[in-house]
């Protein structure tokens, strides 16, 4: 199988582990569902495009096409987990508080579930999740070395 594949997937995984661990720590209690959510810290899908584009770069060199197909990838993907996510997320907070101050006129259910509010990523999420990425991507090809 394509090494980059496995150092993407571990990558997302590290990540995701990590917000399990971070909410354990934090709260004191065990939520699974940060296993398969997105958003949080760090950003999984910041750690999987950037593990992407560090193993292109180390494999096939910053001059190619396909680090620059990946690096620009990486760039979009970490640009919208921090912008248009993290602004879907607000709007989410507020679409809620409109829902709860419904539900105190109206039986639970006459209105539907809670949007997801950690939809998007602070800046430092995603710079996070990127250097989780690379460092997992650096160690991974050069211990292979």
């Amino acid at each position: 199988m394509n090494s980059l594949i496995i150092i993407c997937i571990v990558s997302w995984a590290v990540a995701q582990l990590t917000k399990v661990f971070l909410v354990l720590a934090r709260d004191k209690r065990l939520d699974l569902r940060y296993l398969f959510s997105s958003g949080g810290m760090p950003s999984s899908h910041s750690a999987t495009v950037t593990a992407l584009a560090t193993g292109v770069a180390i494999e096939q060199g910053l001059g190619s096409v396909a680090f620059a197909i990946s690096a620009i990838l990486a760039i979009v993907v970490m640009y919208d987990a921090a912008g248009v996510r993290q602004a879907v997320g607000r709007q989410a907070i507020v679409l809620n508080r409109i829902v709860r101050e419904l539900r105190e006129k109206r039986t639970k259910d006459e209105m539907e579930r809670d949007l997801r509010e950690l939809v998007g990523h602070t800046p430092f999420q995603v710079i996070a999740g990127g250097i989780m990425g690379a460092l997992i991507a650096w160690l991974w090809l050069t211990a292979a070395r």
